[in-house]
């Protein structure tokens, strides 16, 4: 993955990555023990206890991409591609982007899958990154992360180690924890190269080709998606691409083709969401200056000489960035390009009332995501939307029962939480917006600012019964963080 200094996020992933990566590049077959931990393995609960402190730092970095309409398909793609692995599954899977160029992704402990905005952009078909995607999968269900972290070797030890210390202290509380593990995700980048065996490479293929197959997309993505990155790494287009966490070979290309050959399949599927959340990518990506001068260039050549949805993305990558600029008028008039090719998306739809909002045209963004949201029932970012317009419009009171009832639609989606939270608190709703922040906070990994927040709903509680809840809530709560602790404190020496 590449490297930046100061980055958070990157360092944590680099932490992990390493740690599960033995010097001479074998992948283990077993789960020895480490260190002085005598016995101790990386168990499912303390490889999701790991994922889970990572991700709870790494949210907070400005690379890690919080756009929903990103977020939603990513997991969903994710969550289709698992329900086809051969592999049985120790954790959920959930899928992120980060906001990097090189052509990279990555598995964490505990059902985590990074992928690279990089890889995003360069995906020709959904098929190509959902190859991708099934390949990392495969890497979770087989376990080579948490193997390689069981590694005897003394760096590994030292690397886990530092890695689990720091993870203490975010339990604890300790506002340090993240620059603590990005100062030793640095220094230990300079000295380590990522990369996993053959073996395991070839094994992940085989796994994530089957989940790619059951899940209705084109195999041939695969092939198309490693001839891509031999490509990349041949013409040396980043020195962190993913050829080097993911040794590329002839022979890896070829099993793939061979398995192409002998499939019988001829229908298959794809979504029209891949070409929108690319172009959202790709702006991300940009960010502004000269790269996005440069992608705008790149956005017109592609609508001028694609058709359908294709087209239709490209018009709304030129929106989006057009609105990243604060050119409004320029942002309206490429969406409205986008909608007369007669394509429907419920990401053009949470432009426009974006579009409108910045246009303080708030009674008409409120309609306009009404509108979006019976036509996109099942969509996050729509939800969302409508909540802000909501609360733009007065209408706080109103939103309440709307997240309520979206929580109940996505309860693992923490934004909802959070949302509720703020409306229960503007509504005087004090003790019930605390308790809405402590699920926010559970659902994000943040066990000892849940505790703060269910502690100060009990404070303010006078009822007896609600009290007696809200002690059960704190104790449970304690309980896991200290269960968390004595995992995690296993592998610290």
């Amino acid at each position: 993955m590449k490297k930046r200094t100061g980055s958070r996020w990157v360092a944590l992933a680099l932490c992990v990555q390493m740690a599960s990566v033995p010097v001479l590049m074998a992948q283990p077959m077993g789960i020895p023990s480490i260190g002085t931990a005598a016995g101790a393995e990386l168990s499912p609960n303390l490889e999701r206890t790991l994922g889970d402190a990572i991700m709870e730092q790494g949210r907070r970095d400005p690379q890690y991409v919080s756009d929903p309409v990103i977020n939603q398909y990513l997991t969903q793609l994710g969550q289709k591609l698992a329900a086809h692995s051969s592999v049985p599954l120790h954790h959920d899977i959930q899928v992120f982007a980060l906001r990097d160029s090189s052509i990279n992704a990555f598995a964490l402990p505990g059902g985590y899958v990074g992928i690279n905005t990089g890889l995003l952009a360069s995906a020709a078909s959904e098929s190509e990154l959902a190859s991708v995607v099934a390949h990392e999968i495969a890497h979770v269900a087989q376990r080579h992360v948490a193997r390689g972290m069981t590694q005897s070797s003394e760096s590994s030890h030292l690397m886990i180690a530092s890695l689990v210390g720091a993870l203490l202290a975010g339990l604890a509380g300790s506002a340090d924890l993240a620059m603590g593990v990005a100062a030793f995700g640095q220094a230990a980048a300079v000295d380590r190269q990522l990369g996993f065996s053959r073996q395991a490479e070839q094994e992940a293929d085989r796994v994530g080709y089957q989940m790619l197959q059951g899940a209705g997309f084109n195999p041939v993505g695969m092939a198309d998606m490693f001839k891509r990155l031999m490509q990349s790494s041949r013409l040396n287009e980043s020195p962190n691409a993913y050829a080097t966490t993911h040794p590329l070979s002839a022979q890896r290309l070829s099993d793939v083709e061979n398995r192409i050959m002998s499939n019988t399949t001829a229908s298959f599927s794809e979504s029209d969401d891949f070409w929108f959340v690319q172009a959202a990518a790709m702006v991300i990506q940009a960010q502004g200056g000269s790269a996005l001068v440069s992608l705008q260039q790149r956005l017109q050549s592609l609508s001028s000489s694609r058709t359908g949805v294709s087209q239709a993305a490209a018009y709304y990558g030129l929106a989006y960035a057009a609105k990243q600029r604060r050119d409004l008028a320029g942002a309206q008039q490429y969406l409205q390009r986008a909608m007369q090719t007669g394509v429907s998306s419920a990401t053009m739809d949470v432009l426009q009332v974006e579009l409108l909002w910045a246009q303080k045209q708030n009674a008409q963004a409120l309609e306009k995501a009404q509108a979006a949201w019976r036509q996109w029932p099942q969509n996050q970012a729509v939800a969302l939307a409508l909540v802000e317009a909501m609360q733009k419009q007065n209408q706080t009171t109103q939103s309440i029962p709307f997240l309520q009832q979206r929580i109940l639609q996505w309860p693992k989606e923490p934004r909802f939480h959070q949302l509720l939270g703020a409306a229960l608190e503007q509504n005087q709703q004090p003790i019930a917006a605390r308790r809405a922040m402590a699920d926010y906070y559970i659902l994000v990994g943040a066990l000892p600012s849940a505790v703060s927040q269910l502690q100060q709903a009990r404070n303010q509680s006078t009822d007896f019964y609600e009290q007696s809840t809200l002690d059960v809530q704190i104790r449970d709560l304690r309980e896991q963080l200290e269960r968390d602790r004595l995992l995690l404190e296993r592998f610290k020496s």
